[in-house]
């Protein structure tokens, strides 16, 4: 697949998050974030942030709740391994 077709293709996988998203009734990054937080204790996420409000964000994502339908419906929508593409085009300068 070209990068345009893995382009395309993994923007279907945002706008599934987007409309789970949207039925929670928070943003896909709080989504993502909860759904980290739900991967066990061990699970530490570090998202980065420039502004206050996405801050605010961050930490309110620590308050959903995601039960096992949400959880089994996010892994479905986004399995281990779905995305389309390699990570970095050139590999070369990656773990050097």
């Amino acid at each position: 697949m070209c990068q345009g077709e893995n382009f395309y293709q993994n923007l279907k996988l945002v706008e599934q998050v987007k409309a789970i998203a949207t039925e929670k009734g928070v943003t896909p990054s709080q989504l993502a974030l909860a759904w980290l937080l739900a991967q066990g204790d061990d699970i530490v996420p570090i998202p980065g942030t420039k502004r206050r409000v996405y801050l605010e964000e961050n930490i309110a994502a620590a308050q959903i709740v995601l039960t096992p339908e949400d959880l089994s419906r996010i892994t479905a929508t986004a399995p281990k391994g779905f995305t389309a593409g390699e990570r970095y085009s050139d590999m070369s300068t990656v773990n050097r």
